[in-house]
């Protein structure tokens, strides 16, 4: 998850107050932009976070930790379940641009680095098939209705 320090927004000069925000929160931002990039199945999770969403309730920051460097930037660990087919540099990269900018527009900080941790493949579900109509498909949409009537099909 995040560290327990509040990050404080850079304010105009003639401000009347300081601007704090929990790394929780920015953990919130990353992880819904993560998710909304194209080839990003799922984010990795807690047991903890997996029983919540059984129940209704996603945890958004998910999957992301936050760092504070030693010269005070931003790290950020994206941690993500591709779709099968994707091209990982490609979504990684994605990735990283996409989370630095949505954390820039909602906030005005900056990451120094985004690290992509890709912890595997989704592949697609597929439907299972009935074995009866295994070939049912291909006869009804035969066109020849001479290869229909030897397949046993009738033709209105």
């Amino acid at each position: 998850m995040a560290e327990d320090k509040r990050i404080v927004l850079a304010a105009e000069p003639d401000h009347s107050g300081d601007i704090e925000i929990t790394p929780e929160v920015l953990a919130v931002v990353l992880g819904i932009a993560a998710q909304q990039v194209d080839g990003v199945y799922a984010m990795r999770g807690s047991l903890a976070n997996n029983i919540s969403s059984l129940l209704g309730k996603d945890s958004h920051g998910q999957g992301v930790k936050l760092t504070t460097l030693d010269d005070g930037r931003l790290s950020a660990d994206i941690y993500v379940y591709l779709r099968y087919g994707v091209s990982v540099p490609k979504v990684a990269l994605a990735l990283q641009k996409s989370l630095r900018e949505q954390l820039l527009f909602m906030t005005d900080l900056q990451l120094a680095e985004v690290n992509v941790h890709v912890d595997g493949l989704v592949p697609e579900k597929q439907a299972k098939q009935d074995p009866a109509d295994l070939f049912s498909d291909d006869n009804e949409d035969s066109a020849d209705p001479a290869a229909a009537k030897e397949a046993g099909v009738k033709h209105d």
